[in-house]
């Protein structure tokens, strides 16, 4: 049987629970249809083990920037170090950043530096940013509005979770928002309404593996090949089948990402 093609954009590949493991999982993630990957390193440090495991796997792209919740215990950031990054042929986003005061409010002034560092980053690349918010809509409504203002550039709302205000405001500047599997969660009704009134030419899949796995795997480790159930469930959310939303969530990566869209086997 043939799946539908789709892309996970976000996961992370390098984290300890995929040690030694990383051939059969890419390889259940393209049997199951989901023929793209972007892992995400989150400390600039571990950028060259994230680097690696997309110039090893074919289906694999990266992302790298400093983490909201370790910006504390991690070196700022620089302009340099992130378009140099940037350069890879196989780096397509700069991510993730952003705001996170539910565990780190008290470190929230040099979260905002540092995201803003980064929102300069995807300006000059002309890669998308990819922004972690948590328990801090109206700093994170405030700065993307503010610095879009000053400056275009594109972005997603990885893992949307938040709640609609954030939701108008990212949509307002033309980002998009990503579906994981707490999109799947019984308890989770407010968050699919929020993706129903959604335009569906802004929605993305993914994973944030291993973390949030969907149901029927939920408590458990979460892999690429899940972004499948959290797309079943994105086509029962805007009413369409599953190949038409596969279809539309691609042509949205594709739109976004659009390095990796370019990019070709050498």
């Amino acid at each position: 049987m043939t799946h539908p093609m789709i892309t996970d954009s976000h996961c992370h590949l390098d984290f300890p629970d995929f040690d030694g493991e990383l051939p059969d999982v890419i390889a259940r993630a393209q049997a199951a249809g989901v023929h793209r990957m972007v892992t995400i390193c989150t400390k600039l440090r571990n950028e060259p083990q994230v680097r690696a495991i997309a110039e090893q796997h074919a289906p694999v792209f990266f992302a790298a920037a400093t983490h909201p919740m370790s910006v504390a215990s991690e070196p700022m950031a620089t302009l340099e170090q992130l378009t140099t990054i940037a350069a890879h042929p196989k780096c397509v986003g700069i991510g993730e950043t952003g705001l996170d005061y539910h565990y780190t409010a008290d470190t929230k002034d040099v979260q905002q530096e540092s995201l803003r560092i980064h929102i300069e980053a995807a300006r000059q690349t002309g890669l998308p940013m990819i922004v972690h918010a948590r328990a801090a809509d109206d700093d994170m409504a405030r700065i993307l509005t503010e610095e879009h203002r000053a400056g275009p550039f594109t972005c997603v709302m990885h893992c949307f979770s938040s709640g609609p205000d954030l939701a108008c405001a990212a949509l307002d500047l033309g980002f998009f928002l990503s579906m994981s599997g707490i999109a799947t969660f019984p308890k989770s009704t407010a968050l699919r309404e929020i993706f129903a009134t959604a335009p569906l030419d802004r929605i993305l899949v993914e994973t944030d593996a291993p973390y949030l796995a969907p149901p029927p795997h939920r408590g458990r480790r979460n892999e690429p090949a899940y972004t499948a159930h959290t797309a079943q469930k994105g086509a029962e959310i805007f009413g369409i089948s599953y190949p038409e939303f596969a279809a539309a969530s691609e042509a949205n990566f594709d739109r976004l990402f659009s390095k990796a869209a370019k990019w070709r086997r050498p």
